[in-house]
């Protein structure tokens, strides 16, 4: 009896699974699609937009931009022109013992008989200096025909030499920020070699050690390495239109190089080629900004100390008084006060406002000649 219900049991189970099987998903609710429910954002239907512009149409493509100068033939025209510079320096070492040391810069012929320009800080202290032409001659200097400026960073040298291949100079003052340059000078020391880059930035100023600030500077992100200071920066024309001088070389600064603009440079050139040195105009004090004491007034240029004889302490001008005018000049820092000393002639008379205490008052200084030691 136990037999028979197990059978029949047994058949039940596989009736009911095979009544499953054969439903295949029956079991399963169906889903017409047609008749599901819509989606909780619906797309965007364009049938009945308003036309922004019913008349518009595709802009033909626009004709291709000129072609950029050969940089190939803008190297080749000035490369001639750019030398090799190669010093030697007596220094001490960390046992205050005198040794030699070399260095390396570039520089660029400005006349074909053999006057060279380059940086200051190229052949500064210098005990001898080499100069190698493009074509491999080279040529010792006599150190009688080195004149420097430290204040502005120009040097100009001599070679006995004929003939050369002079560099054609630029202005400058016709540069606009993205124009191509092309930075040509003996990098690190390997030779000549040549970078291109655009001009970043114009009418740049910058310390660069205290006492000495650079103004006007060509900024570029032409490659400026050690040893291409004193070369050229050129125009596409081939023309020098800036001297490499520095490299600004700090952490997460790229592509940040400064060249002298040949409007600020060549006049401080033609002083070192004709005088030997650089004739300016000197008032005789040493000044701050205003701004960092507590005076009567906030802006200008408060002297702090004053040369005994000076122009400025023949005019009457005394240490505390605060300069806000030099000549037609408004003066509300230090440097501004600086610049209208320099582009004034020796010799001239100036009208000087300034303050002393809460008054204002006005006097008259005749510039001279800087001295040499100052």
């Amino acid at each position: 009896m136990k037999r028979i219900k197990r059978k029949y049991l047994v058949a039940a189970i596989t009736l009911i699974l095979s009544l499953m099987l054969g439903a295949g998903c029956g079991l399963l609710p169906d889903v017409d699609v047609a008749t599901a429910p819509p989606p909780s954002n619906p797309p965007i239907t364009t049938s009945n937009t308003t036309p922004i512009d019913a008349g518009w149409s595709v802009p033909a493509a626009a004709s291709q931009a000129a072609l950029l100068p050969s940089i190939a033939d803008v190297v080749a025209r000035v490369k001639p022109s750019v030398v090799a510079i190669n010093t030697e320096v007596i220094t001490l070492d960390v046992f205050n013992r005198p040794f030699t040391q070399k260095g390396a810069g570039s520089g660029w012929i400005v006349s074909k008989d053999g006057i060279v320009i380059t940086n200051n800080h190229v052949v500064e202290g210098a005990k001898s200096i080499t100069v190698i032409l493009d074509d491999g001659r080279t040529f010792p200097v006599d150190m009688n025909t080195v004149a420097t400026d430290w204040l502005t960073d120009l040097a100009v040298l001599k070679i006995e030499a004929e003939n050369l291949p002079a560099a054609t100079v630029g202005d400058s003052r016709k540069l606009r920020v993205g124009d191509w340059v092309v930075a040509i000078g003996n990098s690190l020391g390997m030779g000549t070699s040549a970078t291109t880059g655009i001009v970043s930035s114009l009418g740049v100023r910058l310390e660069v050690s205290p006492g000495q600030t650079l103004y006007d500077l060509v900024q570029t992100d032409a490659a400026i390495n050690p040893g291409n200071s004193g070369g050229p920066l050129v125009n596409m024309a081939g023309e020098v239109i800036g001297i490499n001088s520095v490299k600004r070389a700090q952490v997460e600064v790229e592509g940040v190089g400064y060249a002298i603009s040949t409007s600020e440079a060549m006049p401080i050139i033609n002083g070192l080629i004709t005088s030997g040195y650089v004739v300016r105009p000197w008032l005789g004090v040493t000044v701050d900004n205003a701004v960092r004491y507590n005076l009567a007034v906030n802006e200008g240029a408060v002297i702090v100390n004053m040369a005994a004889a000076s122009p400025a302490d023949q005019a009457g001008l005394k240490v505390g008084d605060v300069i806000t005018k030099f000549g037609d000049r408004e003066i509300t820092e230090v440097n501004e006060l600086i610049r209208a000393i320099q582009s004034a002639q020796v010799g001239q008379e100036v009208a000087i406002t300034f303050w002393r205490g809460g008054a204002r008052n006005t006097t008259q200084a005749t510039l001279i000649e800087r001295p040499p030691s100052s």
